[in-house]
């Protein structure tokens, strides 16, 4: 078979799939289902987000392609199943973005993007059920963190929401003062999850991805914490052996580092 030409174009994805998944194709491809990737999927997603916290212009190009061929794959599986084809995907999307932009394809009017937002949610609730809940949508199988800030971002469009950043503030030091109080690792466990929630509703109203602030914390300390490895290594220390004080000073030296 003479290899794909017109390596720029959308079709020509869509044939390679089609022709890893042929009875003749590549027997991993054949096997898959959209059960088995699952786990795939999720890794392209986070291989995403992480090129984007790096700001890596390059991988991101990169990493958006293996991400597309998740697309393509899992959609291909459904045309083999007689569940629903490309097309259906495509239309399905476009009609959404028409119809939940009326202030582009349609005659409403609004001002800014908060507004925007707004009217997005309004619609949005209009498509649901009457009895559905509007945490419904959200899906369960998102990071916790990622899932608090949802959940609490949908009631809060809704009219649930503190009225001064203070009330949630003092929130959380009343979470503090009730995980001081815990005494059975039951209610410790329950304190504190109460405790992050109230964080992630503290960095939802000053908008706050708490997600990325939380891998962009992980990364800091991982190349702070490899730097005073390095450095230890280097000046034959043992990082484990020295003393809290040369400990705190060596970490002083990996934040100027690294910020």
């Amino acid at each position: 078979m003479s290899l794909p030409q017109n390596l720029d174009q959308f079709a020509t994805l869509v044939d390679i799939i089609a022709r890893l998944r042929a009875s003749d194709g590549c027997p991993w491809d054949r096997k898959q289902t959209h059960a088995s990737l699952r786990e795939n999927l999720l890794e392209e997603c986070y291989e995403v987000l992480e090129t984007l916290d790096k700001g890596d212009s390059d991988r991101l190009c990169d990493e958006l392609g293996d991400l597309l061929m998740q697309v393509v794959l899992h959609t291909r599986i459904a045309t083999e199943a007689g569940e629903f084809e490309l097309g259906d995907v495509l239309s399905g999307i476009n009609t959404k973005l028409i119809r939940r932009h009326p202030h582009i394809f349609g005659s409403l009017e609004l001002k800014d993007a908060e507004e925007v937002a707004l009217n997005w949610e309004a619609l949005k609730k209009k498509e649901r059920n009457a009895d559905a809940s509007i945490l419904g949508s959200v899906p369960k199988n998102m990071p916790a963190l990622t899932y608090s800030q949802s959940m609490q971002r949908r009631v809060a469009q809704d009219g649930f929401d503190w009225e001064d950043d203070r009330d949630v503030v003092n929130k959380l030091a009343e979470e503090v003062k009730e995980l001081k109080q815990a005494d059975t690792e039951e209610q410790k466990a329950l304190e504190f999850g109460d405790l992050v929630f109230t964080l992630a509703n503290i960095a939802r109203r000053e908008g706050i991805d708490l997600e990325s602030a939380l891998r962009e914390a992980n990364q800091r300390f991982y190349q702070r914490f490899t730097y005073m490895e390095r450095v230890c290594r280097q000046r034959g220390l043992n990082l484990g052996g020295l003393s809290s004080g040369e400990k705190k000073a060596l970490w002083e030296e990996a934040k100027k580092a690294y910020g």
